[in-house]
């Protein structure tokens, strides 16, 4: 892993601003870091304890996956997603709230499930998970003039929330499984695999060569992607924050530590 995190660290030290970076090869327990407990805004990646905060709701009962949610005007909100331009009244599972939320980042359905699931409820999924340094505080594109902090988080407290799911460790192997097909079907991709190769077949159900199970944030300045990798039989947990860097570099950035990895991971 030595040569890979070289040609990282060498990359965004070009691009400048600030990283925080976790590298975990579940392969052969290797593991890298850079500035991992610095602090960052959080922006989408916070979808991920969201999820898991009404996953660990569904399996104390709280609620139910096929619970049925009545789109309301007041809760429609900008930014990413689809549920913004739907018409109030429209009718969706739990479970496709989740799955919006996480595949296109819809912010509207970020909101339902955070008044759903309360915000102690959301810190007290991420305590569980061992996610020391972050913090929740705000739905999404609401933000009180009397708030009383910042959704923030840091890559080790991602990489560590990351690492319980994909070992079936946060809440029950199920709900583990369930998180991570959701992740999987992840829709944005201008992030860390923004330079894989796309992958075609004409053999129906043949098995993928790579599959990446992610969620990216993005706000003017910040952007980040943690996920994660599995590249033949290897796997590898990525979590890529930064801050104070220009919005085109950045993305430009991730898509080249991206494809560090890749190469990395297929061995070439």
């Amino acid at each position: 892993m030595n040569q890979l995190t070289q040609d990282i660290q060498s990359i965004v030290e070009q691009v400048g601003g600030t990283w925080g970076i976790v590298l975990e090869d579940l392969s052969t327990s290797e593991r890298w870091a850079m500035n991992e407990t610095e602090l960052f805004y959080a922006a989408s990646v916070i979808k991920v304890p969201i999820m898991a905060a009404a996953f660990a709701a569904f399996e104390k009962g709280l609620l139910s996956l096929d619970d049925w949610h009545t789109l309301k005007k007041e809760e429609l909100v900008g930014g990413s997603g689809v549920l913004q331009h739907m018409a109030p009244g429209t009718k969706l599972s739990l479970y496709d709230i989740i799955t919006l939320m996480i595949i296109q980042s819809d912010n509207t359905a970020t909101n339902i499930l955070i008044d759903k699931l309360g915000i102690e409820g959301i810190q007290k999924t991420m305590s569980d998970a061992g996610m020391t340094k972050s913090t929740f505080f705000n739905k999404l594109m609401v933000v009180p003039a009397n708030r009383k902090g910042s959704n923030e988080i840091t890559a080790k407290d991602i990489s560590s929330l990351l690492k319980s799911i994909v070992n079936g460790q946060l809440i029950s192997h199920y709900s583990c499984e369930k998180m991570i097909e959701i992740m999987k079907k992840q829709q944005i991709r201008n992030g860390l695999p923004g330079k894989w190769p796309y992958e075609s077949t004409d053999v129906i159900g043949e098995i993928p060569k790579w599959e990446i199970a992610n969620k990216t944030g993005w706000v003017p300045g910040t952007r980040h992607d943690a996920g994660v990798f599995y590249v033949g039989e290897k796997k590898m947990i990525v979590t890529v924050l930064s801050k104070d860097v220009d919005d085109l570099k950045s993305e430009e950035t991730l898509a080249e530590i991206g494809e560090c990895l890749y190469k990395y991971l297929k061995g070439a």
